[in-house]
């Protein structure tokens, strides 16, 4: 019953993108639509008995976050995650990001809905990887990362909404519970083109809403699980923010401006070759079953990955302040933040957050887009 009208926004999305693009805009529709094929609604699943037993409790669990997410944090109530597909492949869709080799701004790509987002998404590995090659030998540092989830921002609702995916079903608790805050969040507040205000904002909530939950609803068991790969994850966010803070006096540097790439290149080893040796003191420092889960990351980095992690940290602590200057109030934070992201450019944005949280925002300099071309796991990550 979804295919016919599901089809007619793939013929839609191929009219938008021009000829140039048929392609591109063929594997993103039909990839999609191959995803709403097979989710079924969550109750099925349920009363499947073929369907193994742990299956059903993270299944259970979700719609327990689902409805959290409602009822404790204000986000929409409506048919995503109330459905479920089994993809039988590691990610969603696969991201490729790409930046010049002296800078951590995002090449930009241009969708339909989206805006101009710093990447450009792929539900096959393969395809991801060749786009990847093909951006290095135009010269970019590229990079190919797995998306588990991506929010259609609430306008595939009518078509049964984002459904659970077998790509981040099997999530710790705590992580199961950001990734749906997350999602949902892209469905409150989107601004074309400006991938660092929705990551950060969207990060925000998942973190705030993540940390409630886990005091609310989770049992010891979680609260330690989570704790324990939390602690990982921030020392890892410090190191990847203060290397691109390091990257960009590289960049920025009077070197870099008389154009002595020797020098420069020089300079952007030795950040390099610091991080990785920082992290693997952190990873020594380490235990438990995650503790190798940035070893590709890190093996992989350049100027690409760097920005792209970036967009999802370097305006977080400003919407944190928000939130705690609305009282912790779900309903006036969404409309705080509704009325910055009504101002007209990024720069105007990130000051309105500054004057209203007293904070001065950190810019690691990746944008991936700018104000003349407008704006990822997220609304993000799907690249249609």
């Amino acid at each position: 019953m979804r295919a016919a009208p599901a089809f007619a926004l793939a013929g839609a999305l191929l009219l938008l993108g021009g000829c140039a693009d048929l392609g591109y805009y063929w594997q993103s529709a039909s990839g999609h639509l191959g995803i709403l094929r097979v989710a079924k609604p969550v109750p099925e699943w349920l009363a499947d008995p073929a369907v193994s037993a742990p299956l059903k409790a993270k299944l259970e669990l979700a719609q327990r976050i689902r409805r959290f997410a409602v009822t404790e944090l204000a986000l929409p109530d409506n048919a995503s995650y109330t459905s479920y597909a089994d993809l039988h492949r590691p990610a969603a869709v696969w991201n490729v990001v790409a930046a010049p080799p002296y800078s951590l701004t995002l090449k930009s790509w241009c969708f339909p809905v989206a805006g101009c987002v710093g990447y450009r998404g792929y539900y096959d590995e393969a395809a991801a990887r060749a786009e990847a090659e093909a951006l290095r030998a135009k010269g970019l540092e590229a990079a190919v990362y797995p998306v588990p989830a991506y929010s259609t921002l609430g306008w595939m609702n009518w078509a049964g909404g984002d459904p659970l995916l077998s790509t981040f079903i099997g999530y710790p608790e705590g992580e199961l519970a950001r990734i749906v805050f997350h999602e949902l969040a892209h469905q409150v507040l989107y601004v074309p083109g400006d991938i660092v205000f929705n990551e950060s904002y969207a990060t925000a909530v998942e973190r705030i809403g993540g940390a409630m939950w886990l005091q609310r609803e989770a049992s010891e068991a979680a609260r330690g699980e989570y704790a324990r790969f939390d602690g990982q994850r921030q020392q890892f966010r410090a190191l990847a923010l203060e290397t691109r803070r390091a990257l960009n006096q590289v960049y920025e540097s009077a070197q870099a401006k008389a154009g002595d790439w020797p020098a420069v290149d020089a300079m952007k080893k030795a950040a390099m070759d610091a991080f990785r040796e920082h992290y693997a003191m952190l990873r020594a420092q380490w235990q438990g079953p995650r503790q190798g889960a940035y070893d590709l990351w890190v093996a992989r980095a350049n100027n690409a990955a760097f920005g792209a992690q970036g967009a999802y940290d370097d305006l977080v602590p400003g919407f944190e302040a928000l939130f705690a200057r609305e009282n912790r109030n779900w309903p006036r934070f969404y409309k705080a933040v509704r009325r910055i992201a009504a101002l007209p450019t990024m720069e105007e944005r990130r000051n309105a957050l500054q004057t209203a949280t007293g904070m001065l925002q950190t810019h690691s300099g990746h944008g991936g887009n700018n104000d003349n071309n407008s704006s990822s796991r997220s609304n993000g990550g799907h690249g249609a």
